[in-house]
């Protein structure tokens, strides 16, 4: 069982924003930026395009609704959207709040956020969603 599915089923906590029976999605605890979130789907499967087309469709969907919800809880110009893959064998796209294209660069540091920092993001995020 990955750390993503440890999370969904509750066993790890994490700082929600949203979910329904496909996706669920939370906060990053080492963002990029402030309302960095991931997206995941339920159903285990290490590769994002190994998803079948209804999943990964719906996928896209659903991170859409989050990015609208960023949007407005969270200042920025846009909400940059990465696929990575490799650090946990869960398909996951990062929805990462930007004001440049710069700030999606792995070489940046992660952001040290207090757990009430983080509560506080995703409280934003979710009364906007």
């Amino acid at each position: 069982m990955t750390i993503f599915s440890k999370i969904i089923v509750g066993e790890i906590p994490s700082y929600k924003i949203a979910e329904d029976d496909r996706f669920y999605a939370f906060l990053d605890i080492r963002p990029m930026s402030k309302g960095h979130t991931l997206v995941v789907p339920k159903q285990e499967i290490d590769y994002l395009f190994d998803l079948d087309d209804s999943l990964l469709s719906g996928m896209a969907v659903f991170a859409k609704k989050v990015t609208k919800a960023i949007e407005k809880a969270i200042p920025c110009k846009r909400v940059g959207m990465m696929v990575i893959g490799l650090e946990v064998p869960h398909a996951h796209i990062h929805l990462i709040p930007i004001q440049k294209e710069g700030d999606m660069s792995l070489a940046n540091p992660k952001l040290q956020l207090s757990p009430q920092e983080f509560e506080e993001i995703a409280e934003r995020i979710r009364k906007a969603f």
